[in-house]
Parts: structure tokens; sequence; C-alpha cells
């Protein structure tokens, strides 16, 4: 068992009235508890909480009237050890997959696996079949890459990665995904919060489908994946965006953090916070 301390701070410019959709809430899973957790926002304001999606992720949604609106959203998670993953863990025949997890095998807005199966089966479709192929694909991607911030923006793709070789944790994570559903395991989109991410953010990483569990993987290589604290799960970045907003607001500042810890109880104030940054 470890435990980890998770923060994010947003403040945005709210110029016309706005709503919010919000997912930076840890997730409570089979390995990740979350022993206490604060939401506070300024201006004190109605908040609706909803589960949403086959997988439970935690929304908030919030309207807003013009102001400077300010969130801080702080956590304790503990995170149960992931089951050995030895590279004898074979892949699921679709014929038994469960029907929640079938439609990950599908194209989606970021990861178009239909445009990149014929690559993927060329790269890795005579591998062995199983855990080892994913590492592999999550090791191709590593090293074919450069992470680059700025490289991408909220329209590039998997294909558009692969063509350019740049992008940042999600682009890893949507290549990743694409080249797994091309040779058919299911791969899944995951954001959240890591320990040691320089520069702190949020995250996105995968999982993927074997032998009837989800397993974790990131391919950027950038934080230890027990150090990877869930917020929700998707079919790509699209689905479990920190942010969705309708109306007019400027992000100003933004500051998230992770750090292992041993706290029972919640501090007063997290140590060694970062100096939020300018977004403006």
């Amino acid at each position: 068992m470890s435990k980890i301390d998770v923060r994010a701070d947003l403040k945005y410019e709210v110029r016309f009235d706005t709503v919010f959709l919000f997912q930076i809430a840890a997730a409570h899973t089979e390995h990740q508890q979350v022993i206490w957790e604060q939401l506070e926002i300024d201006p004190q304001l109605n908040m609706e909480t909803y589960q949403v999606g086959l997988e439970g992720n935690q929304l908030h949604r919030l309207v807003v009237q013009p102001c400077e609106l300010q969130i801080s959203y702080k956590a304790n998670v503990e995170l149960a050890p992931e089951v050995n993953r030895p590279t004898s863990v074979g892949e699921s025949n679709t014929s038994e997959m469960p029907p929640e997890v079938l439609t990950y095998l599908n194209p989606s807005r970021y990861c178009q696996s239909d445009l990149l199966a014929r690559f993927a089966f060329e790269e890795f479709g005579q591998m062995s079949r199983g855990y080892s192929r994913v590492q592999a694909i999550c090791d191709w991607v590593f090293v074919q890459l450069d992470y680059t911030p700025g490289s991408t923006n909220s329209w590039t793709t998997a294909a558009d990665v692969l063509l350019q070789r740049t992008g940042v944790c999600r682009d890893y994570a949507h290549l990743a995904i694409t080249l797994c559903r091309g040779v058919g395991i299911p791969a899944r989109y995951v954001a959240g919060y890591a320990v040691g991410l320089q520069p702190p953010d949020f995250h996105g990483f995968m999982e993927a489908f074997l032998e009837g569990q989800w397993y974790l993987f990131d391919p950027t290589r950038l934080a230890p994946v027990s150090g990877l604290v869930r917020i929700g799960v998707g079919r790509d970045a699209a689905d479990v965006s920190f942010a969705t907003l309708t109306g007019d607001a400027l992000l100003i500042e933004k500051t998230v953090w992770a750090n292992h810890s041993d706290y029972a109880n919640p501090p007063d104030s997290f140590s060694g916070d970062p100096p939020a940054v300018s977004t403006a």
C-alpha cells in the first residue's frame, strides 16, 4: 500500500455566464481508495456532482456568472498494489470479453485505429500475444516520439503524432491505445495525477485489457506506474478533459501536484507546493 497526496488549483477569469464541467477528483476503484478529499470553490456556488459513463467517472458541474473563479481540490489516496504483471499474461478472446469492454476496440476521435490497423499489424501483429506485446507497443512509442511541449494541440490525433513523431503525454497514450486497438487489444485513456511528473501537470496514460483485467501502462515513462492516481477513463482524452466549458472563460492559473505521503488525516497545508503557473 502507498499513500499519495494530490492537489489541483485552477483560476479562471469568467467573462460571460459559463457552465463548467470539471473532472479533477480522484476516482474510487478496486486499486485506489480516497482516504479524504476536499473541494473548495470561490465564490461559493451550488455544485452538482454526477457519476457518468460505464466506469462512473466523477463529474462536477458549475454554472458561473462573470467573476474570478477559483477551484481547489485536495485528496489523500491509498493505492493498492496492482496484481503481478508477468509477461505470461495473455490476451482475451473477443468472444469472451465483457460487453462494456468491446467499445475500447473501436476507433474514437483521437485514436483512429481503423486508419492505423495495417501499420499496427505490420509492426506488432507477429509478436506473442499478451502483456509483452502491449509493453512492446509502449516501448516503441517511447523510442519513436520526442516529448515536446507545445508540439500538438486539441486537434492532434494519433495518426498526426505518428507522422510528426512528437507530442506530449496525451499523444503518447493516444498512439499506444490506437496501436493496441489495431491488433485487437482493448485499450482506453486514463487521466490522472502522477508522482514526480516534471513539470507538474495532469497526466495522460493508458490501460489495456488482458485476460479479464485492465493493466496500467505509461508510454512516456515520466512517472512510475505505482505513482499514478486515476481521475477517470474514456475512449480518449475527449472523454476525460479536466475542464469542459460552455460560455466565455479564460484559464489564468493552473497548479497540479502529487507526492507520496504517510498522512492519515488532511494536513493544514501541503509541503512542497509548486508555484502557480500563469497560463494567460
